[in-house]
């Protein structure tokens, strides 16, 4: 996070982390971290993240690209384009400009995506047990 802020790059965290971020708390481990960034500021992420070590694994441009870097981990670059309102569109998906929020992950504020666009993203697929309990927590925090 901290080379991609260095490089321009806004980031909004989603998946497994960006739910760790909402709740405030780790919850077991995470195969990757899913980033939102804009569109435009893909070549500056990936070449922040290059400088780390990280090469391209999975090119599925233009809805995102994984990159790994060994002893590092992975990171899943969701590129989305936005709209002069704040809206984004990743290769079909609506980000609504509110969808954009701040969580915490060990103390620290970080962008992410919100409660409600989380568990959109949590549908239309069968759910692994990872994602049950990611939508249990999800839940959890809609709740009054």
């Amino acid at each position: 996070m901290d080379a991609l802020t260095a490089a321009g790059c806004d980031a909004w965290i989603g998946g497994g982390w960006g739910v760790d971020a909402l709740g405030g708390r780790r919850t077991p481990p995470h195969r990757d971290l899913d980033l939102a960034i804009a569109a435009e500021h893909e070549p500056a992420a990936l070449q922040a993240l290059g400088r780390l070590g990280y090469v391209v694994e999975t090119d599925w441009r233009p809805v995102r690209v994984e990159v790994v870097a060994g002893g590092r981990g992975r990171v899943d670059l969701h590129r989305v384009t936005f709209d002069e309102a704040g809206d984004g569109r990743q290769a079909g998906p609506l980000w609504p400009k509110g969808c954009f929020t701040t969580g915490t992950i060990v103390g620290r504020p970080v962008g992410c995506i919100s409660v409600e666009q989380q568990l959109l993203f949590h549908s239309g697929y069968e759910p692994r047990d990872v994602d049950r309990a990611d939508l249990a927590l999800l839940r959890s925090l809609t709740m009054p």
